[in-house]
Formats: structure tokens, sequence, C-alpha cells
């Protein structure tokens, strides 16, 4: 399911594949649509999704799900969009991953529940009217577009007044280091498109064409779009030297129209 296994920068590079590609934040699924255990579990109250890798998103953030528009934003594969489909809201997905859009289809067939599923590529502009979510779900996605700015314009404008948009970012830190995470390695921002070193070794190891960003990129371009940051949190990437020193590489943002 995971496309990059190579060690060189695996908290960012390889967590930022399966987040994008497959629409996953790291929940003990390793990658896989839900059960149909966990779909019932969640028809039932007890449900959990992340943003970042190993912490979950706090209930509250969400407030009352039922009867709610909610956007999986490159969040496909039958992961989450099942969960909130199972407590009643009615969800749209966007992903760029054939794949994925073909599994987030298939779970919804078996398990008997509608969602409008799209094809798209997010650093476009978005294929929805004005003000037509009441959430916007966007796990660590935004590593594969160079430009995230116009991504929060984008998902301000298709939000209802005080609509929520929750995210979960990469700060960028772990790009920086080598296979290890001992040593420093590359500059930021990590940029292959204007690093020829980046881009060699992005091409030799298959990680892809990623892009870090900063704080002030994702939590200032949420903020320039005219959202209200209302809370946040830290989170670590699950595996390797910087988890191991409890060094934060994500963050999860709650933010208001």
């Amino acid at each position: 399911m995971y496309l990059m296994e190579g060690k060189q920068l695996w908290t960012i590079k390889t967590l930022m594949l399966k987040l994008l590609i497959h629409g996953v934040i790291q929940d003990g699924n390793g990658g896989e649509s839900i059960t149909h255990e966990e779909y019932e579990n969640a028809k039932k109250g007890k449900w959990n999704v992340l943003l970042t890798p190993t912490k979950y998103v706090p209930h509250e953030w969400f407030g009352e799900l039922r009867g709610k528009n909610l956007l999986g934003l490159a969040s496909g594969g039958g992961q989450q969009i099942p969960i909130f489909s199972a407590l009643g809201a009615c969800c749209t997905v966007l992903d760029y991953s054939t794949a994925q859009c073909d599994s987030e289809r298939l779970l919804a067939d078996k398990e008997g529940y509608e969602v409008n599923v799209v094809q798209a590529d997010m650093s476009k502009a978005l294929p929805f009217d004005d003000e037509t979510f009441d959430i916007i779900f966007h796990p660590v996605s935004n590593c594969y577009v160079e430009e995230v700015k116009p991504i929060f314009k984008e998902c301000y404008r298709i939000l209802k007044k005080g609509g929520i948009l929750l995210c979960g970012l990469a700060n960028g830190f772990g790009y920086i280091f080598d296979e290890t995470e001992c040593n420093i390695k590359y500059k930021l921002p990590f940029n292959p498109l204007k690093d020829p070193v980046a881009y060699e070794d992005s091409i030799k190891n298959d990680w892809g064409i990623t892009f870090s960003h900063t704080i002030e990129e994702q939590i200032g371009g949420q903020l320039e779009a005219g959202f209200v940051l209302t809370n946040l949190y830290e989170d670590t990437s699950g595996s390797g030297m910087l988890h191991e020193y409890n060094v934060p590489t994500y963050i999860a943002t709650r933010s208001i129209k």
C-alpha cells in the first residue's frame, strides 16, 4: 500500500506519500480501507481519525456531524470518509489517485452509504460552488504542492460561514536530515525543482517530488485566507530518530471561517 520504503527521510517523504496518494493517516489500518467492524463501531459512536501520524483528532473539533456537508480533501481510500458517513455526515471526497477514488466507491457500495467521489487536483481551483461545505477534513498532503496558500484560499471560498477547516501539516523540519536522521544534509525549503541534489536523490530513491512548507506558509496562509485559528496540536512521525526523541514534525490545526 505504501509506495516509498527507503530509509531516507522516511518520516517525511514516506509518510507524505502515504497521506497524499492513499488519503491515509496511520491509524492502525496500515493504509487499508476500514473494516466492516470499524464502520459498524463508528455508527455506534466508537471511532477515531487522525490528521497527523499518531494523535487522534479530538471529537470536539468536529462538533455535530449528522447532516453536515463534509469534504475529505486529498482523503480518499476508504479510511476517514466511511467513518464520517457512519456518523451521519453527507460526504464528498476529492483525491488525485484513481485507485483511492475506486477504493472509496467500493467501500461505499459494500456498506451501503452514499458518497460523492471527485477525482481532481487540489492544486487547481476546487470544482465546488462557493459556501458548499460545513467541514473540510484535510490530512497531511500538501507536500506534493509547491504553492500551498491557494489551497487555503479555495478552502475558505467553498466553506460556509462558520465552517470548520481541519488540517494536518508537516513543519518541514524532517526534510533537512539524511537517512539516519542524525546528520543535516538538505537546505530548507526542500524543493527538488530548484535543488539539483534534492532532485537527483528524489528520483534515485523513488520518493516522488515533494516540497517542504513553513508554518508561515501553512498557518499564516490560513490566516491570510481569512480563517480564525481556534486550536492546534503537535505530533511526531511515529517512527525514526526524531520520533524517539519526541521531536514534533507535524501540526494539526482547527480553523473557522
